[in-house]
């Protein structure tokens, strides 16, 4: 009874959180932080200690794969070096100068427990990234700091293993990297599997609720099988939720897929709400522990202060080298492309371009396609790269936003015993998280506004919506003209349905009473319609020639043109 009104409580806690929060301009998860530290100080409160597993396993994997799922793929591709950079070479960069200075810091600590320690403050958060998701800024730089934040775990995990093994014995450079691969490797497979494995069994699964239920255990079928393996469980995660996200549109209903976003969304709120919660309440405890043990108070969060900053340092210094690298690759990328276009204009270029098409003509037309599928997607990235560009603004809110939260804590629990001042590394790494995130996420929306990086694209976006819609309403006309149209059971439709279905051939139409009396007929063809757009946006949705908002945008009107359809037919 006694964890059922915990868990009533803290439900309530968190409504009224999310409720207060866009009132007084603070965002939720920094007073859930508050709360739980109060909440922990009261004097009827026992010091609380969370098991690490409860984090790492219990809660993550379905943060991490509501995460992964919504992830715009064809963005995380083409900024995948720079993510790739931050997850790993970033966070090893960190964990050594973090070593150094605790060796410094703590006379006598061994350079591998330094390190360890390193490790566990060096990972940003992606329930931290929540609030960079909500102040309005770059997609690109959400994207950057949310794939950032799905892998570096993997890093910071496998460094902390390691160093932690070189206490007791001796591992060589070498043996990390063979441990990282390893674990980056089999995780990404064993996601893969899982993914592919979710999408077909869930395309089988008729009932909506049950087909529901099974997706709640996927991060979990990911997780598990990939820990057990002694690989990286949250990269795993990651890897299924990416591949269901980019399948469910093909393979699930829209109705199943509506209901199960409201779900997950759910269950997303509660699980970070609860990781907040659960990082102030443990503050206590943490202090409790470090006083009993003879340590200073003060100098662990002394300790932990200094930490941060150099945490903060070592970003700053890498995200300006990142930012410089990405500026210059854009514009020998520009000056290629100039140079090309310039070549092109030439009487050789000409000739040149004449034989390529003639070359084309006598491919297969399969072929023929996928050489113009990657050039049109190729196009598409240069147009996005010179659209969201990385300045000064956007390598200072970089630097700023890269938060430490439930990862952290939850590593720095997971410390041996025999370690050395145990507790006092503990309240170092709180103190990171916590500072961390109640500093630089306090500051990250006046930031944000003072950097005047606050987007705006709503009339942009819906120029671009305009233009993909009349292309999916342009692939839904050519359905009608194509001689092979049919129906299920082989028969034409009638003359009269087709030419009434010319007619209403637009996502952006209102649906009114009289459509309630469209015959099986015309809904059956309204339906072969809507796939068919379907098809097309996520053939768009590959070559990445619209943002993923406008995409998604488009859809939710498919999805609910489909549902609606559906309803009428019953």
């Amino acid at each position: 009874m006694e964890i059922v009104v915990i868990g009533v409580v803290g439900i309530a806690v968190v409504v009224l959180s999310t409720t207060l929060a866009p009132r007084i301009g603070i965002a939720a998860p920094l007073i859930l932080t508050l709360v739980g530290i109060g909440v922990g100080f009261l004097p009827f409160v026992q010091a609380i200690e969370i098991k690490p597993e409860w984090v790492l396993g219990g809660l993550l994997p379905p943060l991490l794969y509501a995460v992964a799922v919504n992830t715009p793929v064809m963005e995380f591709r083409r900024d995948f070096s720079v993510i790739s950079a931050y997850s790993v070479v970033l966070v090893v960069v960190s964990s050594v100068v973090v070593g150094l200075v605790m060796t410094w810091l703590v006379p006598g600590m061994p350079l591998a427990v330094g390190i360890a320690v390193g490790a566990i403050v060096s990972p940003t958060d992606a329930v931290a990234t929540s609030i960079v998701r909500k102040a309005g800024v770059s997609p690109r730089i959400v994207t950057v700091l949310e794939g950032e934040s799905m892998l570096n775990d993997a890093s910071a995990l496998v460094v902390l293993r390691s160093a932690l093994a070189a206490v007791a014995v001796t591992v060589s450079l070498g043996k990390v990297a063979e441990d990282f691969a390893y674990a980056v490797l089999v995780a990404v497979l064993i996601g893969l599997v899982v993914g592919r494995i979710n999408l077909i069994v869930r395309a089988h699964i008729s009932v909506a609720t049950s087909n529901i239920a099974f997706s709640l255990a996927v991060p979990f079928m990911a997780y598990l099988p990939a820990e057990a393996a002694g690989a990286s469980g949250l990269v795993a995660v990651v890897t299924a939720g990416i591949v269901a996200g980019q399948g469910m549109p093909k393979r699930l209903d829209a109705q199943v897929r509506l209901a199960e976003r409201a779900v997950w969304q759910t269950i997303e709120l509660l699980a970070e709400s609860a990781v907040f919660l659960l990082m102030g309440l443990q503050t206590f405890g943490l202090v409790e522990a470090v006083l009993s043990g003879g340590d200073s108070l003060w100098f662990a969060f002394g300790a932990g202060a200094l930490v941060a900053a150099i945490v903060v340092f070592v970003r700053a210094v890498f995200v300006t080298g990142s930012v410089w690298s990405l500026a210059r690759q854009f514009r020998r990328q520009t000056a290629r492309a100039d140079a090309l276009r310039a070549r092109m204009r030439t009487a050789e270029g000409q000739q040149r371009m004449k034989a390529l098409r003639e070359r084309a003509s006598d491919r297969p037309a399969e072929q023929a396609n996928r050489f113009r599928d990657m050039v049109q997607r190729r196009r598409a990235d240069l147009e996005y790269l010179a659209n969201e560009r990385f300045g000064w603004r956007e390598g200072i809110l970089l630097v700023w936003a890269g938060m430490r939260g439930a990862v952290t804590l939850a590593a720095a629990q997971s410390l041996p015993s025999t370690v050395p001042h145990r507790a006092l590394l503990v309240l170092v790494a709180f103190t990171v998280a916590v500072g961390t995130l109640l500093v630089q996420g306090a500051t990250l929306s006046p930031l944000v506004r003072k950097l005047g990086l606050i987007r705006n694209d709503d009339e942009e976006d819906a120029i671009k919506l305009r233009a993909l819609l009349a292309e999916l309403s342009a692939t839904a006309t050519a359905r009608l003209d194509d001689p092979g149209l049919a129906r299920a059971d082989g028969t034409p439709y009638p003359a009269e349905i087709i030419d009434d279905a010319r007619h209403e051939v637009t996502l952006s139409r209102e649906l009114d009473d009289e459509t309630t009396q469209d015959s099986a007929t015309q809904l059956e063809l309204r339906l072969d319609l809507v796939e068919r757009q379907r098809e097309k946006l996520l053939h768009l949705r590959g070559l990445g020639t619209y943002p993923s908002a406008v995409l998604d945008h488009a859809l939710d009107l498919l999805d609910a043109d489909e549902i609606g359809i559906e309803l009428r037919k019953r």
